[in-house]
Formats: structure tokens, C-alpha cells, sequence
């Protein structure tokens, strides 16, 4: 057996660390480093944590992940970043393997690695193929509304769902927020999904743990060369040919379904697209569907990591 990559988790308490420590627990090719207590925020264990591994995840606040990578001078350390800090910056590749043909060969040349918002990797997946694909304009507006769970919000926001005293709980079914339109994810998107304009994005939060549904709308008989939705169907099939991550539903999904579950794809890092369409009045709304936890987190930073290391790209997943 060959020998097992070391990986550290910087900020593995928290919530995404949790999650991708659980992936990560049970593997003989991993060997995972740790540390406890108090060394957890000790500058001094930490710098030896990180320059010890092979992949460095941080789960961590934006500062404090710009402050870790600070601490490492082994040129063999290579690091997949949880947090925004680095998701725009210059030098570090984008963690979405599905972005297009020869991204996967990117990560694995990559030493720094910014691993996807939630919202943004769905609403790249959504947007970037059909400016890609020319049905769309990099200077089209575009809409991106989306709502999660509120695991989204880390161990905060879930505490305010959970456990939080009276009059300091949340008991709203679902509320907007980011209300000034510059949510953390907007230049994401805006970089990465190739477009000339931020997208207005209005996110939301429902009473429930984890599960994301992420809508774009499109008026077909606005766009370029009016497209139907057969042609942008066609479109996400051809980008996602083959992909064991991204599907793409059936056409007539909208037809067939009752109803889109933010939460049935929970405990999968599946992001499943719908194209639901009106052919007479030319209206089609693509809606990406994940775990923010799964594909939106924990799980394509497992994902990013099985190509760093070698491993099949779905062990663990």
C-alpha cells in the first residue's frame, strides 16, 4: 500500500471542518493530523500542522485563512481554502472540477486551491455554460434568487434556529437577507461565471438544516438569437457529458414534478440542474439543486482533494 497523504483541517470545529473531518475519518490513504484544545488556536501548532501536510483545508474566517497561509513555507504544502478570501485573488485556482474541460488538470497542478461558495458554484454552473456556449451574452442581466438552509450560516445561525433563548431565536419560515445586494458571493460569480456585470442576487433562508435551491430565470425571447429550451438543455448536457456530480434533468421535468425539494439531495455532493420552461410564452428558469454542505462545501472540497492526492475522485462522496 503506498503511503497515506497527510491532511490538516484548520478550523475543523467548525462546521464545514466537521464535515469534511467526518468524509475524511475512515480512510486508510489519509492520515489525518490534528490538533487539540487550546493548540487549535496556538499560531505556534498550527504553522507545524500546516507545514507538515500534504493538503491544508481551511475552514476558517477570511482573515484568519489569509493569516494561515501566512504561516506556511513548505512549497509541498498544498492548500484548499473553505473560506472567500481567496476565491478572486490572482495565483489561486478555482475548486470546481465540472468548470469546464481542463479545469480538473489545473487542480491537479495546483499548490493553492479556493474551494466554491455554495450559491456561486450553482449559479456558475447555471450561468457560465450558456455564455459559453454563446445562448447567452457575458453582458446579460443577470438574476440569480436562491435559498438555503441555515447550516449555511455556520454554528451562529444555527444556534439562533436551534437552541437560541427566548427572544433571541429566529422563528421566521424564511427570511432575504445580504438586503443591499452584495452578498459575499456576488464578485464569485461575477469572475467565474465570465460575466461583464455583478449579477443582482437576492439569497434566503427557510427553517430547515441544509439543502439549496439556486434559480436564474431566463425570458428566451429577450436573449441572443431567442434560444429554446431545448437549445439550453442541449447546451448543460454537452458541458456536463459524462460528469458524476452535475446532472441535468429531463426536459419535461417541470411537467413530471410536483414539486423541488431544496433538501433531496442532502448528504450527496450531487448538483442537479432543472430546466423548467414555458414554450409558449418563452420562459425558462434553470434551478441548481446541492447540499450547501455537500457540493456547496464539504463535500467538493473532498472532492478537490481525491485529485490532489490521486484517489478516485468520488471516494468518500
Amino acid at each position: 500500500m503506498s503511503q497515506a497523504s497527510t491532511v490538516f483541517i484548520d478550523g475543523e470545529a467548525g462546521t464545514t471542518g466537521l464535515q469534511i473531518a467526518e468524509r475524511l475519518a475512515a480512510r486508510d490513504d489519509i492520515e489525518l493530523l490534528r490538533l487539540d484544545g487550546a493548540a487549535r488556536k496556538d499560531s505556534a501548532a498550527r504553522r507545524e500542522a500546516l507545514n507538515a501536510a500534504d493538503v491544508a483545508i481551511l475552514c476558517l474566517p477570511d482573515d484568519a485563512a489569509r493569516e494561515a497561509v501566512t504561516l506556511i513555507d513548505n512549497p509541498r504544502t498544498r492548500v484548499i481554502d473553505a473560506s472567500t478570501a481567496h476565491r478572486v485573488a490572482d495565483g489561486w485556482t478555482y475548486g470546481f472540477p465540472e468548470y469546464d474541460a481542463a479545469q480538473r488538470e489545473r487542480l491537479r497542478a495546483a499548490t493553492r486551491i479556493s474551494n466554491p461558495g455554495c450559491y456561486a458554484l450553482a449559479s456558475i454552473a447555471i450561468v457560465r455554460p450558456l455564455i459559453a456556449a454563446g445562448l447567452l451574452g457575458a453582458d446579460w442581466p443577470v438574476t440569480v434568487n436562491a435559498v438555503s438552509g441555515y447550516s449555511g450560516g455556520g454554528k451562529a445561525l444555527i444556534a439562533a434556529f436551534e437552541n437560541a433563548p427566548a427572544g433571541e431565536a429566529i422563528t421566521s419560515t424564511t427570511y432575504d437577507y445580504a438586503l443591499t445586494l452584495a452578498h459575499k458571493h456576488v464578485p464569485e460569480i461575477t469572475r467565474w461565471g465570465t460575466l461583464a456585470h455583478p449579477p443582482i442576487f437576492l439569497p434566503a433562508v427557510g427553517r430547515y438544516y441544509k439543502g439549496m435551491l439556486v434559480h436564474v430565470p431566463l425570458p428566451l425571447w429577450a436573449m441572443p438569437g431567442r434560444p429554446t429550451a431545448q437549445a439550453v438543455h442541449a447546451a448543460y448536457c454537452a458541458h456536463y457529458a459524462g460528469e458524476r456530480f452535475v446532472s441535468v434533468a429531463d426536459l419535461d421535468c417541470g411537467a413530471k414534478l410536483a414539486r423541488l425539494d431544496p433538501e433531496d439531495l442532502n448528504g450527496t455532493n450531487e448538483l442537479r440542474l432543472h430546466v423548467l420552461h414555458n414554450t409558449e410564452r418563452g420562459h425558462a428558469v434553470v434551478v441548481g439543486q446541492l447540499d450547501n454542505l455537500g457540493k456547496g462545501a464539504s463535500g467538493q472540497a473532498v472532492q478537490t482533494l481525491n485529485l490532489l492526492i490521486g484517489a478516485d475522485e468520488g471516494h468518500g462522496l
